[in-house]
């Protein structure tokens, strides 16, 4: 089992030294990668539900700064040299994937393949409207953009006929080492599960209880088999806390990645909190994070 830090763009890692001090004692500890979040805009007055809360509101509120993750991993990526960069989760619906197919190509580049796209469909009507992206069938557009993505990386002469998105031989260089980049997608639903069975490289599901992760996790498998594909061969990466019981729980369940989350008030009590959950996941595995 890996682990890797999620929320790594927010809190104290908004500012350049945070940032940089966090993702290099990160790949110091033993961490495999960093995983940042997304809102272009948080609108103070919402109607639409934050599905992860029982409140139904966004941590932080609208005015706690989430920095943009691709230019964010662009600056940890030049402070580390193994740890690998992941969006956790890019709301993929609002992009266009020809634009964010080069910005991900530079990134992997410029990182040397260690870039991951985890991608989710969004939530947050009222972003939607701001950014002037239509919020329904943004289900069916998350596919095709990840279709037009991986014609780009993989193509010399890319050319692409979909519902939503066309081109005829664009070119587009540099490519990413691997000719590929990762797809992760992300969802707490069952059709979110499905979909990443299907087309998916991983899935990161919003839920980390057995209870609640067990049926999703049969939802991936019944999707991947569906499509033909073999589902153990779908990475699994899950967020919890680091308990050592739960991180077995979620072993037992086949999860191949525990995503911790760094906190503290200051950078010195978050490196403090991630020494300490490298040595509890240490104890829980019997290796190294």
């Amino acid at each position: 089992m890996r682990f890797g830090l999620m929320y790594s763009n927010i809190g104290v890692a908004v500012q350049p030294e945070g940032a940089a001090a966090i993702a290099s004692h990160a790949e110091a500890l033993g961490f495999d990668s960093l995983w940042t979040v997304e809102h272009v805009v948080v609108p103070a007055v919402y109607a639409s539900t934050y599905p992860y809360r029982s409140d139904g509101r966004i941590p932080g509120g609208p005015d706690s700064p989430i920095p943009d993750p691709l230019i964010w991993l662009s600056w940890v990526a030049a402070r580390t040299e193994r740890i690998l960069l992941a969006t956790g989760m890019l709301i993929l619906p609002q992009r266009s994937p020809v634009v964010l197919a080069k910005e991900l190509a530079t990134l992997d580049v410029l990182s040397g393949g260690r870039t991951i796209l985890g991608a989710g469909l969004g939530w947050l009507r009222e972003e939607f409207a701001a950014i002037g992206v239509p919020f329904e069938r943004r289900g069916r557009r998350l596919e095709e953009a990840i279709a037009v993505m991986r014609t780009l990386w993989a193509e010399d002469r890319p050319s692409f006929a979909g519902e939503f998105f066309r081109f005829e031989d664009a070119r587009m260089w540099p490519k990413p080492p691997r000719r590929r980049i990762p797809v992760v997608l992300g969802g707490h639903t069952e059709a979110a599960a499905r979909r990443a069975g299907r087309i998916a490289d991983g899935y990161f599901p919003g839920r980390s209880h057995p209870e609640h992760l067990a049926p999703l996790l049969a939802a991936l498998r019944a999707g991947a088999e569906e499509a033909g594909r073999d589902p153990s061969a779908i990475e699994i990466t899950v967020g919890t806390r680091p308990d050592p019981a739960a991180v077995d729980a979620l072993r037992g369940l086949g999860v191949d990645r525990v995503l911790i989350a760094p906190r503290g008030a200051d950078l010195p009590g978050v490196i403090g909190g991630m020494e300490s959950a490298a040595s509890t996941l240490r104890d829980a595995v019997g290796a190294e994070p």
